[in-house]
């Protein structure tokens, strides 16, 4: 078993340099080198701090079917949450995806639904309209987009979307850093 690339591999996930996971575990850049290309094995104590850093137990680690890449997701695993007096229903189509570098969902808005309001965040922020109108108040501006039309924007001011159209809307959205 090649820990050393395993190690890389989750401090990539992580998006760490190997400086930032030596300052955050108390080692030095070129010991965490070392132990990437296998020419140095981490004690027990020091394993198991690099592995809390990387936000991963030791039973995933060693777990081969763990280290597998999920790619499909069916909808039945999704998860919902509906604001009927917002007007609007969120559905998570990759349930861990706020973990993740990008998080999609797709917001089903009922006439005049709005989606709760979020200060500025470092998240990029994507929306295709599958149905309807919506309108992004960021900031002080408004932007509209009809069915097929795309929003893409950086969520770096305060920012909420709203129906609309006359009846319902649907959007397919993605952020990163997930704020939502």
């Amino acid at each position: 078993m090649q820990i050393g690339s395993r190690i890389k591999n989750l401090r990539l996930q992580k998006n760490l340099t190997q400086e930032e996971l030596a300052e955050r575990t108390d080692l030095t850049k070129g010991y965490i080198s070392q132990v990437e290309r296998d020419l140095s094995m981490p004690s027990l104590e020091v394993f198991f701090s690099m592995l809390e850093v990387l936000g991963c137990t030791p039973k995933e680690f060693f777990d081969d079917e763990a280290q597998q890449q999920k790619v499909v997701y069916r909808k039945e695993e999704g998860n919902e949450f509906e604001d009927p007096e917002k007007g609007y229903l969120l559905k998570w189509l990759v349930p861990e995806s706020n973990e993740k570098v990008m998080e999609p969902v797709e917001l089903n808005f009922k006439k005049n639904g709005s989606y709760k309001q979020f200060p500025p965040s470092k998240a990029e922020t994507f929306v295709i309209v599958k149905e309807g109108r919506l309108c992004l108040e960021l900031g002080k501006s408004r932007y509209y987009a009809d069915k097929g039309d795309v929003l893409y924007f950086r969520a770096d001011k305060k920012h909420q979307l709203f129906n609309d159209a006359d009846g319902e809307s649907q959007a397919l959205m993605v952020v990163t850093e997930s704020y939502l």
